[in-house]
């Protein structure tokens, strides 16, 4: 849909009863905004982890009201390229996958498309520089009280509430832990089996073949088919106004300490030493085994100068349990936990048409269509939608949804196995 058919939507719409425009007020930048503090630390194994922070961006250039914080951890692999490339262009490919002129409620529900379209051009961008090197990304942007994590891989974040209620943010894509990927993976033309060695005996985790890589999900990684997917998990929440604190780790911290020992061990203490604590714990715990990178982020409510202290109380076991239950099976704007977190938005499918939508693609007057993933404008004629299916098949819809150029229609037909991979063409 395109803005001018937005704003003419807005203007046919029934008048807004006074309450409704108060509390939408109350819901966005007539709030008071919470102030953001972070700290960092890490120790190196291997030198492949890197990490993002931009706590001053802005989403109308010049306009100090508009400002946005994006904190990321990238865990690369066979190498650093693909770590390095991807702190320094994703942002950027995010952001100008999102329409220009939005208002902040807007923009925030346009994030979660742009941040799909980010991730897959940053991948596609990566694959032509020809080099083999993969990474993880967690990708945290926090615009006043609402929290958008993206990630690909095993690198977690998670929020510690002012209740002391823990929840994850993201979702491992470990082969190993996760079934529905080992599915999705085998569908898509991959393999996935453990190491075999001398003899015939099978060690280590689960891993995907060609290339041997544990994850499902990643940025890069050309050596290995392209059913391992850049397309991100993502997850929108919102605070109350109570505040609360990010862990930002790479799987150095996770494989070492579990979500709730590493939001206790760091209670209480600012976001430097919180960081340092972290990252002290996951080695007293296990040792220096991996790359070992934490960020941690507190949204601190406007009137207070540190993130107010989370009182100790013995959680009941019933209700824990019931709130688990909600956390796990909630759905748009439903409370995860009750008077603490509400959950706006998430989305976890590898398909690209259900994460891109069903809008359809804007026609400018020059008659070229936008392409939804690289954001170049095409002749109609030099690409598809992204629900069209192979050689307009009965189940086609050449039309319906997003515009692909051709370049990213194939980078969607590969991701589904639907043509060769990189790999397999290489091979």
């Amino acid at each position: 849909m395109s803005r001018a058919e937005f704003t003419r939507m807005k203007q046919k719409a029934a008048p807004v009863p006074l309450g409704t425009l108060i509390s939408r007020e109350l819901r966005n930048d007539n709030v008071e905004k919470p102030t953001v503090k972070y700290g960092q630390a890490g120790l190196a194994k291997k030198g492949e982890d890197y990490f993002l922070v931009r706590p001053d961006c802005q989403r109308i250039p010049g306009n100090t009201s508009t400002y946005f914080s994006v904190f990321a951890i990238l865990d690369g692999h066979n190498g650093i390229s693909a770590a390095i490339f991807t702190k320094e262009n994703l942002l950027n490919n995010v952001l100008s996958a999102i329409l220009q002129g939005l208002d902040r409620e807007e923009w925030l529900q346009a994030l979660p498309r742009a941040l799909v379209a980010g991730f897959v051009k940053t991948d596609i961008e990566f694959q032509q520089k020809g080099e083999t090197s993969g990474t993880t990304v967690t990708f945290v942007v926090i615009d006043g009280w609402t929290i958008t994590v993206a990630s690909v891989g095993d690198s977690r974040c998670i929020l510690d509430t002012q209740e002391g209620v823990v929840s994850l943010l993201t979702v491992d894509h470990r082969l190993e832990e996760n079934e529905e990927e080992r599915q999705r993976v085998t569908a898509s033309g991959g393999e996935v089996g453990r190491l075999n060695i001398f003899g015939g005996n099978e060690v280590g985790p689960l891993r995907c073949w060609p290339g041997g890589l544990c994850l499902s999900r990643s940025i890069g990684d050309t050596d290995v088919g392209e059913f391992i997917v850049p397309i991100p998990h993502v997850k929108q929440v919102k605070l109350s106004n109570a505040g609360g604190r990010l862990i930002i780790a790479s799987d150095g911290i996770w494989d070492a300490l579990s979500s709730d020992l590493a939001a206790q061990s760091c209670r209480g203490l600012p976001a430097d030493l919180a960081a340092k604590m972290v990252v002290k714990e996951a080695l007293r715990s296990r040792g220096l085994k991996d790359d070992t990178t934490c960020l941690v982020v507190d949204i601190i409510p406007y009137d207070h100068l540190v993130l107010p202290p989370t009182p100790r109380k013995k959680q009941n076991l019933f209700s824990s349990f019931i709130y688990g239950k909600i956390s796990q099976n909630s759905r748009s704007k439903k409370l995860s936990t009750v008077g603490i977190v509400e959950e706006l938005f998430e989305e976890g499918s590898a398909m690209l048409a259900e994460r891109l939508g069903k809008d359809f693609p804007l026609n400018s007057s020059s008659g070229l269509f936008r392409c939804a993933i690289c954001q170049v404008d095409q002749p109609a004629s030099e690409g598809l939608s992204v629900n069209s299916g192979p050689f307009f098949s009965p189940v086609s819809k050449p039309w319906e949804g997003p515009f692909l150029c051709a370049n990213c229609r194939r980078k969607k037909d590969a991701m589904e196995g639907k043509r060769p991979s990189r790999a397999a063409l290489t091979a």
